[in-house]
């Protein structure tokens, strides 16, 4: 029997104990991170670094695409900014363009950190009504 890697454990235990919230950040965070990988490949001039990374973040603005409640008025403009974001991402990787990655990485930080604060007031929701949800 193979021994997991204890910090693939822990991480594979976040994400099944994540709540639909937690996950987004997930997400976002994730993004992010593959962004600056892009970035650095770019600089590095690894055009295999560049591409793999813009398509994962790509992946994850698609998966929040898919996962948008369309029946709400704020899911139907964050679908054209996460359109938008997309084919920004696909020029970016065509062009091999870094400003249009920092442009990119805007929107995303200013997502992530509204849904953070968002996860944040409904905690403390819940702790003032109790803990109960």
């Amino acid at each position: 029997m193979a021994v997991q890697n204890p910090y693939q454990s822990y991480q594979q235990n976040s994400v099944n104990t994540a709540s639909p919230g937690e996950l987004t950040l997930m997400l976002y965070n994730g993004c992010l991170k593959f962004i600056h990988m892009a970035k650095a490949g770019m600089v590095e001039k690894n055009i295999e670094v560049k591409n793999t990374n813009i398509q994962k973040a790509q992946k994850i603005i698609q998966e929040l695409m898919v996962t948008l409640n369309m029946d709400l008025e704020v899911s139907k403009n964050m679908m054209a900014l996460y359109d938008y974001i997309n084919r920004r991402l696909i020029e970016a990787n065509i062009k091999n363009d870094s400003a249009i990655l920092d442009e990119v990485e805007g929107y995303v930080t200013e997502f992530r950190d509204t849904w953070k604060q968002v996860i944040q007031l409904n905690r403390q929701k819940q702790f003032a009504q109790g803990g109960q949800a």
